[in-house]
């Protein structure tokens, strides 16, 4: 079946270029590509176009599980006839197994699997090997850790079509080879009971119950039932049972394995023996032992995974089986916000590696638990061929490995244009921030505030809390289904503010908010780079009246890079709606403020343009660079009188101690995008000619 794309939306803007030019950069051989696209300027659809175009399996991987929720939700509605998988990691919470050797300290594993998420990456796996091409899997970096090998999950699948010779009891062992459990009562997710001559059957992920009828050995019929009322359904000539796990393995694998394991077993506490080192030895010896005890007996044990290598069939140092072996070799990998998924998966193998390497070391795990790892990004790299990178702001990699294959979208299909950025200074921020938020939540929109750490995060919450502003904190503590909860609590305006630290960057689309409060922006590192500052501030981009206010005591330089992207998106941006006469819209509950909405009613696109610049001009005290300067030429006596008349109010209230005054009253350098506050001065090269931009106080 063919991907079929369903949407009452064509593409517009870039996107039918950035289309085109992928699709046509892919078949022509070039195996990497990027969209470089602002946010708002729907990559998703963009990138929904292109896999119903290439019409391969589809992977896109993702950086966070929240992302990649919505992800799924937004495929989901564009391809609602194929099958659009979710596959993340299905640990609520997960402390791995570690041994500290500085304090002799060692901590067991210990997890909470969530079941519904277990059910999903179950169901992934299955539609992946039912052979079927129009598939799309939404997935988390978890993807590349290691999980069962397709080839054994495939045999452990129980084929049934009607006719068939087939013992009895035989369909009975294999259910229970494929790990469903055999039951009396009520039919759950992978179990089956059996009355009579029949055999009830509901499969793993719970989405549907058969009944097969028995007449001798022969199967009489297949059908649909209702698990609760037995009803039939529907007639079925056949019908395909898949495993209940992923790490599902055969009988023969696991005699193999425990042969193999013992082997190794011996060849450890010898080298342990040999370097006089009897604690490891004995340690290793009463662990590993013990493991096969339980394998023998329950085909599984704690820290099972540990021994994967061995179920595998695989060899020492070789890559474990992932999610990529399932899927056909001509897929389409998708990476969302590659400039934080690439070194995601760059970073994994390092840090899952020097944990493993003091558990072999101590005796806690033979080596062979080193090989139950994630794939190293040359593996990885190795097993894709087609790669779109989608980001806002692609890392050195993706440009250099797309040289000339990196596509820009920058117009926004409902017009809108970058959010205004405006820089204040952090003394009293917070007392100015909740000012802020009540003009905001007045106006019906949300607002989302960014710290530098989670203690802050859950400090500002609680603090707006006890003033009575709905609010609620999320960062990686969080659980991932909590996380889509309170994001859909902002959505539906149960909460007004929300905060965090770095997991409100990318992709989260929430038009609702109209104001990004940027905490610390001039404290410069990962979580205030320039990349960073314009992923935070394209969460307001969606919004018709959206504005980013930074609160900082000095214009770093990646504050002022950000400011200026904003400002060169804006100048594409505005002669685009200006050119075509377009209003920019936002399809939202919000009412935007018709003055920050470009409107376009003289049908002289120059006249437009000169009287635009003019009204902004009129605003007079605000520091939105990136509202006023478009690259125009203004009128400079204009702009002295402009410039002269702030000063003044400056002047005023600093002899008042009016600080709130002061700081607005800071001038904007029309010259340079930059602002003058209190002494400091700033002074950058553009296309209006104007000598200096410099205030005294």
């Amino acid at each position: 079946m063919d991907f079929k794309l369903v949407s009452k939306y064509e593409p517009m803007g870039d996107q039918p270029q950035a289309i085109d030019n992928i699709v046509k950069a892919f078949t022509s051989g070039g195996g990497h590509c990027t969209l470089k696209g602002v946010t708002g300027s729907g990559k998703t659809f963009t990138v929904a176009n292109i896999i119903a175009r290439m019409n391969r399996p589809t992977l896109v991987l993702s950086h966070n599980k929240t992302l990649a929720a919505q992800l799924y939700r937004e495929l989901q509605a564009f391809f609602p006839e194929n099958a659009v998988e979710y596959f993340i990691s299905y640990y609520d919470y997960y402390q791995p197994e570690v041994y500290l050797p500085t304090t002799d300290t060692y901590i067991e594993k210990d997890l909470a699997i969530n079941e519904e998420i277990e059910r999903m990456r179950l169901k992934t796996t299955t539609t992946l090997m039912s052979g079927r091409r129009d598939v799309i899997v939404v997935s988390s970096v978890s993807c590349l850790f290691g999980i069962g090998n397709p080839a054994d999950f495939y045999m452990n699948s129980i084929s049934l079509e009607v006719g068939d010779i087939i013992s009895y009891k035989h369909l009975l062992y294999r259910l229970v080879e494929a790990l469903y459990t055999r039951t009396e009562r009520e039919l759950s997710p992978a179990t089956f009971r059996v009355m009579g001559d029949t055999v009830d059957i509901m499969t793993a992920i719970g989405n549907a119950c058969y009944r097969i009828t028995f007449f001798d050995n022969e199967i009489e019929s297949i059908h649909l039932i209702d698990h609760e009322t037995g009803q039939k359904l529907d007639s079925l000539p056949s019908v395909t049972i898949m495993p209940s796990n992923i790490f599902v393995t055969t009988k023969e694998r696991i005699a193999t394995a425990i042969e193999q394991i013992q082997k190794d077993l011996e060849k450890q506490i010898a080298m342990f023996e040999r370097e006089d080192r009897l604690i490891e030895a004995r340690r290793i010896k009463q662990r590993v032992e013990y493991d096969i005890e339980m394998i023998k007996e329950l085909g599984y044990c704690p820290g099972v995974e540990n021994y994967s290598r061995y179920f595998d069939g695989r060899n020492e140092g070789e890559r474990p089986f992932c999610l990529l072996d399932y899927f056909p070799r001509d897929m389409l990998l998708v990476v969302d916000e590659s400039h934080v998924t690439i070194p995601q998966i760059r970073a994994m193998f390092g840090g899952d590696r020097a944990r493993k390497e003091n558990l072999v070391e101590y005796g806690f795990r033979l080596p062979a638990a080193r090989d139950n790892r994630p794939l190293t990004f040359a593996e990885f790299d190795g097993l894709v061929r087609e790669v779109l990178y989608v980001s806002a702001t692609p890392a050195d990699y993706e440009l250099i490995r797309c040289e000339d294959y990196t596509f820009e979208q920058v117009v926004r299909p409902t017009g809108l244009t970058d959010p205004p950025m405006e820089v204040r200074m952090s003394a009293n921020q917070v007392d100015n921030l909740l000012e802020e938020i009540n003009k905001t939540v007045a106006a019906g929109d949300r607002v989302i505030v960014t710290t530098i750490t989670k203690r802050m995060a859950e400090e500002l919450s609680k603090y707006l809390e006890d003033v009575g502003i709905h609010s609620r904190y999320i960062h990686s503590d969080v659980p991932t289904l909590e996380r889509v909860e309170i994001l859909n609590e902002l959505r539906e305006g149960k909460i007004d503010v929300l905060i965090g630290v770095n997991l409100l960057r990318e992709g989260i689309d929430l038009p609702m908010v109209s104001l990004v409060a940027i905490i610390d922006a001039d404290k410069e590192g990962l979580l205030r780079n320039a990349r960073t500052i314009i992923q935070i501030a394209g969460r307001a981009a969606r919004h018709a009246s959206g504005r980013v206010i930074m609160y900082a005591d000095v214009i770093t330089d990646s504050m002022m890079q950000s400011i200026n992207e904003a400002n060169r998106h804006r100048e594409v941006q505005v002669l685009y709606n200006l050119e075509r006469g377009i209003t920019p819209t936002q399809a939202s509950e919000n009412r935007p403020d018709e003055e920050d909405i470009i409107k376009v009613e003289d049908a002289d696109i120059h006249e437009s343009f000169d009287a635009q610049v003019q009204a902004n001009l009129s605003r007079g005290v605000t520091m939105y660079a990136a509202d006023t300067v478009m690259r125009v030429q203004p009128n400079l006596n204009q702009l002295e009188q402009f410039i002269l008349e702030a000063k003044q109010r400056m002047e005023s209230a600093a002899r008042n101690l009016d600080l709130s005054r002061r700081q607005n009253s800071a001038i904007l350098c029309m010259r340079c995008n930059a602002y003058a506050m209190n002494s400091t001065i700033f002074s950058r090269c553009c296309r209006v000619e104007m000598q200096r931009c410099s205030i005294d106080r």
